[in-house]
């Protein structure tokens, strides 16, 4: 396990990035708004690891691969938050709630723990409409790498790998149960897309 994630650290120490979009991020840190990343599960790691030590909560699954996971980010200066959308739902939610509302942000892989892969569930849509927080889609892409044989095809970048990151346009979701719907089909268009423009880009 400790050689696993040395190895790790060595590997994405050689990436290099090129990110699109920042500029979002940037006005919403200026104003002290609080932030929803949303991001496929395959594209996890390269994310995870461009946002290491900015205290973001991110949210893990209870399963056992995600007691993996939760070991590993806490290292790289991540809070967690344990729960999905099959496994502590109601409690995982409330976790990130109080985050936002406290003016934290929180990182969600809205197609985990288990997928279908890039198919949104609610999750983010729903701590982002209870807090008034912004949503941030952040498409990933590598110039090279390996793709995992698992239902999410999860991205590990090669050895000095050009990793792009594209963050979308920020969003709030309207309130009621229309402004929820509107939000994941928005969620959904945009992940998409800000996905297709990382693949073109790499």
């Amino acid at each position: 396990m400790i050689a696993a994630r040395w190895a790790v650290n060595v590997l994405a120490s050689s990436w290099s990035y090129e990110t699109t979009g920042e500029t979002h991020l940037e006005r919403l840190r200026q104003a002290r708004h609080p932030i929803v990343y949303a991001v496929w599960h395959g594209g996890l790691l390269p994310a995870v690891w461009r946002h290491r030590g900015e205290f973001t909560t991110l949210l893990v699954s209870r399963h056992r691969d995600g007691a993996r996971l939760a070991a590993a980010v806490k290292r790289w200066g991540y809070r967690v938050v344990l729960g999905s959308s099959t496994r502590g739902a109601a409690g995982g939610l409330r976790g990130l709630v109080r985050v936002l509302e406290q003016g934290g942000n929180v990182a969600i892989t809205p197609d985990g723990p288990r997928g279908p892969a890039m198919l949104a569930k609610p999750g983010a849509v729903a701590a982002a409409q209870r807090t008034g927080a912004a949503i941030v889609p952040v498409g990933v892409a590598s110039s090279w790498g390996w793709r995992a044989h698992s239902w999410d095809r999860f991205l590990v970048p090669g050895p000095f790998a050009q990793v792009r990151m594209v963050y979308g346009e920020p969003f709030s979701v309207p309130p009621g149960l229309g402004g929820r719907e509107e939000g994941l089909d928005h969620l959904q268009l945009q992940l998409s897309r800000v996905t297709r423009t990382a693949e073109c880009g790499v």
